[in-house]
């Protein structure tokens, strides 16, 4: 119904894309999005990235100007405000500063980066999920800081890359064999090794943190599980995230042992008008007949389009049928991943072509389920293409050129 008032709680890329979808679509009635934090909505992959880069201090990545979504799209924001519960029997978000009635509701509150216990009080130590962290992180990387990443993942190992590109000594400390073994394989953390080996980062694997050492209320150091230690001004915790998804306990949504939000695959959540999307969701795939969270920008970016389009028309819902997607920048190369690393069989395409850049694919039975490169920035989306349309296993190895 055009009358009908669609909120939005959540500032992020999800939250965004919503609000612009149903605009787009024609929907004419009240729309609010609610944000955690008092900045416009802005784009998170850059803060890892560019916003780390040396020189003039950098804009904020903001996806649309306040003018924009206030005067163009009529957005009521309603930024610098928690979501503290959701009362879906009186159609009711709690919020810090009061109660915000909706007629149909997308939850899209993205999800809080993980810290480690002895990190507590102590300047110095950033996880990096918000603008204000990138920030924080930038600032010592200003002042010239000596700088450990704990985490051998995407955003630790973007970091120590921004961090090499200036020229600083940097450590990454990774509990695991090799960086990213349980998401994307052995053969391509190898790979991702070799990257941080070749610029000069101080990778060390199998490696635990017991503890942070402080003098005068700053970091100093990071204890190690074998009783060494690693001098720091800098530490970077990047080691996860978790849905952001306290303030619904007690609503009736039903929330996963990992804190996501449990949803159908048109991305209902089984309480009527209520929709979710982004880094919050659990939904069967039916590309791949999985059940899935993710933690990609192409992902929350189709998501918040579509929970609010069907938040808005449930007669005629989609379901969020999306081959996973994500990349990350490390160094001078660009990594990226398409479908899901679980498979029947890895086959590192690079080792039998000769070509350094690497290529690996991954079969589900006798089709392509996914494909990792490194610096083939054309070839991944047409292994994306073949994802979605179920390509054979044999018609993925010969676009790679190799015998089946």
């Amino acid at each position: 119904m055009p009358s009908e008032k669609l909120v939005v709680v959540g500032g992020s890329l999800a939250g965004i894309r919503a609000v612009e979808a149903v605009r787009k679509s024609g929907h004419v009635g009240p729309l609010a999005l609610v944000g955690a934090e008092e900045h416009l909505p802005y784009d998170r992959p850059p803060l890892s990235k560019a916003y780390l880069d040396s020189g003039d201090n950098p804009e904020a990545p903001q996806f649309r100007t306040e003018e924009y979504l206030r005067d163009e799209l009529g957005v009521d924001l309603r930024l610098g405000m928690r979501a503290t519960a959701l009362d879906p029997a009186r159609k009711v978000v709690h919020t810090e500063d009061g109660e915000i009635g909706y007629h149909t509701l997308v939850i899209a509150t993205g999800a809080h980066a993980r810290s480690i216990p002895s990190a507590d009080g102590l300047a110095g130590v950033h996880t990096l999920r918000t603008l204000d962290d990138a920030e924080a992180i930038r600032a010592g990387l200003d002042a010239g800081a000596r700088t450990v990443i704990v985490g051998a993942g995407f955003i630790g190992s973007e970091v120590a890359s921004a961090a090499r590109k200036r020229g600083l000594p940097v450590t990454v400390l990774e509990a695991l064999s090799v960086p990213l073994v349980r998401s994307i394989g052995e053969d391509m953390g190898r790979a991702c090794a070799r990257l941080h080996h070749d610029h000069g980062t101080d990778l060390r694997c199998r490696v635990k943190v017991t503890s942070l050492e402080g003098a005068n209320g700053h970091v100093t150091g990071v204890v190690l599980d074998d009783g060494s230690r690693v001098d720091a001004d800098l530490v970077v915790i990047g080691v996860g995230v978790r849905p952001a998804t306290d303030w619904l306990k007690g609503s009736g949504v039903r929330l996963h042992d990992d804190g996501g939000v449990l949803c159908d695959a048109t991305l209902n959540t089984g309480i009527e008008g209520v929709y979710a999307a982004g880094d919050v969701v659990h939904w069967p795939n039916p590309l791949f007949d999985d059940d899935m969270r993710l933690e990609h920008w192409t992902n929350a970016a189709e998501q918040g389009a579509l929970a609010a389009k069907n938040a808005l028309n449930p007669g005629e819902a989609k379901p969020s049928a999306t081959v996973p997607y994500f990349w990350s920048d490390w160094y001078d190369s660009r990594i990226q991943f398409v479908g899901v690393p679980k498979a029947d069989e890895i086959r590192v395409v690079s080792e039998e072509t000769g070509d350094d850049r690497f290529l690996a694919l991954y079969r589900r039975g006798d089709h392509i389920g996914g494909a990792i490169t490194i610096d083939r920035p054309t070839q991944i989306m047409k292994y994306r293409r073949m994802i979605a349309k179920r390509a054979p296993w044999k018609e993925a190895l010969a676009y790679a050129g190799v015998p089946a």
